[in-house]
């Protein structure tokens, strides 16, 4: 059977569930979604710092958030997300011996170019980085920054540029700076960055599963329903 049939029937049975105007706010949210570009943390600890970064990734309508977590266990403080956490996909990594390696690996397998965020480069800035392939930055904590194995096995290094006598910005501040100008670049490029048709109705399928009591069960009995007729 026609998996994306299947998926507009299941969404279409979801929205005669929902009221109108979340109906209208999945479409719009949904059609500005993107995994082109997506966020990953290494080692972040200071609790309201990751909490932000998640905010200000569904704000720019980035959908998946990578945490590696070495030492420090990625927790969300719901008064900075402000529900964040259930519109984003974050991707916890901390079951390998070597968490950053494996987050890079499946990111390299998906397509992505590694992004080493750092004031220390030359190479790039985020006005001239190359936009053309998908692009995972990493940010790592303010006073340490990225590790050296992370440096090392990123594809390209970029700089958010600064003018003052302060070395860095606050994570969230320059995930928000990063993401603010990749976006504009992207808006007025000529780039297929946006989620296609079919992934958002699989997104939208998702959101509907979280906000419906018993949501993962109606998705099931759908698919049940569709497949029977």
């Amino acid at each position: 059977m026609n998996e994306v049939s299947e998926n507009k029937f299941v969404l279409g049975e979801f929205y005669e569930l929902i009221t109108p105007n979340k109906i209208s706010l999945f479409d719009r949210i949904a059609a500005e979604r993107t995994r082109f570009v997506t966020i990953a943390l290494e080692n972040i600890y200071q609790e309201h710092n990751a909490s932000a970064v998640l905010r200000t990734c569904d704000c720019f309508g980035i959908q998946d958030l990578h945490v590696i977590e070495k030492d420090n266990q990625y927790q969300i403080q719901r008064d900075i997300a402000l529900g964040s956490g259930r519109w984003v996909d974050i991707h916890n990594f901390n079951q390998e011996l070597n968490p950053t390696k494996d987050c890079i690996h499946q990111l390299k397998q998906r397509g992505y170019q590694i992004v080493a965020t750092t004031p220390h480069t030359d190479a790039y800035d985020v006005h001239n980085l190359p936009i053309d392939k998908p692009l995972a930055f990493f940010f790592g904590t303010e006073r340490k920054g990225l590790s050296v194995e992370m440096m090392e096995a990123a594809d390209l290094h970029v700089r958010i540029p600064m003018y003052g006598f302060t070395e860095s910005f606050n994570i969230s501040v320059s995930v928000a700076i990063l993401l603010q100008t990749i976006r504009q670049r992207l808006e007025m490029s000529n780039h297929l960055w946006k989620l296609s048709e079919n992934e958002q109705i699989a997104l939208k399928i998702q959101w509907c599963e979280k906000i419906l009591n018993g949501g993962e069960a109606l998705s099931k009995e759908f698919r049940a329903r569709y497949q029977k007729d």
